[in-house]
């Protein structure tokens, strides 16, 4: 992957209550001619009140080249109204080398469009 690769966009596109879960819905975008294999995020999650409630390693890859695609999960317990943001804390892994994890981070655009949950590095 090289440096000026063009930034692989994830997005937090929806929360949506399943019981006591909260079923979360993610865009990735990878819009670079190589796919990105594997790509897996460990995020951090705060409540409303700024208290982190849950860490977790999520598999968002593979990602194939110039494709759009949804992921969802599950969030066991957890209910949508009291999350507040989701941090992207690291990348664990992002393609089949280190160098392309190192390269990887800076690539990443966050954005949200869950009302009132933010997603953030």
């Amino acid at each position: 992957m090289a440096q000026d690769a063009p930034p692989i966009g994830i997005e937090l596109n929806r929360l949506e209550a399943q019981g006591a879960n909260c079923r979360v819905w993610m865009v990735a975008r990878n819009p670079a001619a190589d796919a990105v294999d594997p790509l897996r995020l460990d995020l951090i999650l705060f409540g409303k009140d700024g208290i982190i409630v849950r860490r977790l390693a999520l598999d968002i890859g593979p990602l194939p080249a110039r494709k759009t695609q949804a992921r969802i999960f599950d969030l066991a317990g957890q209910n949508c109204d009291g999350l507040g943001s989701i941090l992207l804390n690291d990348v664990l892994a992002c393609g089949p080398t280190a160098e392309t994890k190192a390269a990887c981070l800076p690539r990443l655009a966050l954005t949200s469009r869950a009302d009132g949950v933010s997603f953030d590095q």
